[in-house]
């Protein structure tokens, strides 16, 4: 049985773990989410390394023996920092969301030298020209689309017709017709939050009704399958193991089962409350 942290500022980063625990059963999970410091966004890079390296260590002192950094902020700016504070393999989300668009530019009509690809994320995130950095190192053409209402949206909950989600489906459409103003040859679509998973239906929708179809890359899947080439199976001690999950948070844990449960797909267990400092 292996030990796998997994490392959000928040909820978003359960995508990850909802697409990890099929790929690695038996294995131990632990899942931290920083709900105190939230949102990573709106801090320094400094603050944010700070933040970040004191939650990984956290995780690798509760036996974490590789750390994915499930947050596109803190992979953007802190992976590097986080990378020389611990000893063991640590994982982001920018670079196997990058590398998943490359392989569906490279296998879509136009190629990979005539795709240009979309990004959907957060305004830190954007800001950091993390994945437009990541992407054109590829060889790869990219635009960067920052999408501030959508976290909010998502932890709302207005996802559904039993709830609000013409509002969401409005927002949608505007962000993504503004994206397409700058990005007419877009065909390919990469998710680049962790919330984003969740509204990938509703994207799907607004796409069909634009007539702009687009190849769909969740970044939560491509990292949870990067960790995987990481983490091979042992098949004959899997059946006999079955997987563990424990969860922590720094602030709220009744918000966070209510909410992580959404992002999970599955109830929450218990979840522990711990203190990591300002």
């Amino acid at each position: 049985m292996k030990t796998i942290g997994v490392f959000d500022s928040g909820f978003g980063g359960l995508t990850v773990l909802r697409e990890l625990l099929p790929l690695l059963p038996g294995d131990r999970f632990l899942y931290l989410g920083d709900t105190a410091r939230l949102p990573y966004g709106s801090k320094s890079r400094a603050t944010i390394a700070r933040y970040a390296v004191s939650s990984a260590k956290f995780l690798a002192d509760q036996g974490a023996e590789l750390l994915v950094i499930a947050c596109n902020t803190a992979t953007a700016l802190a992976l590097d920092d986080i990378r020389e504070a611990l000893p063991i393999p640590i994982v982001g989300v920018v670079e196997p969301g990058a590398e998943s668009a490359l392989a569906a530019a490279i296998a879509s009509k136009q190629g990979a030298a005539a795709s240009q690809i979309l990004v959907l994320a957060t305004a830190a995130t954007t800001q950091s020209g993390a994945y437009r950095r990541t992407l054109e190192g590829l060889g790869l053409r990219a635009t960067e689309k920052s999408c501030p209402l959508l976290v909010p949206l998502v932890e709302e909950g207005w996802l559904d017709a039993a709830t609000h989600d013409s509002v969401t489906l409005e927002v949608l459409r505007i962000y993504l017709l503004e994206a397409m103003e700058e990005a007419p040859a877009a065909n390919v679509l990469l998710l680049g939050c962790t919330h984003y998973p969740l509204l990938r239906p509703l994207i799907e929708t607004t796409l069909e009704d634009l007539r702009h179809p687009m190849r769909i890359i969740d970044s939560a899947a491509a990292t949870a399958r990067a960790v995987a080439a990481l983490a091979p199976q042992d098949v004959t001690s899997t059946a006999s193991s079955p997987t563990r999950c424990e969860f922590y948070a720094t602030d709220s844990i009744e918000k966070f089962q209510r909410l992580g449960s959404t992002f999970l797909g599955r109830e929450l267990p218990e979840v522990r409350l711990i203190d990591l400092g300002g």
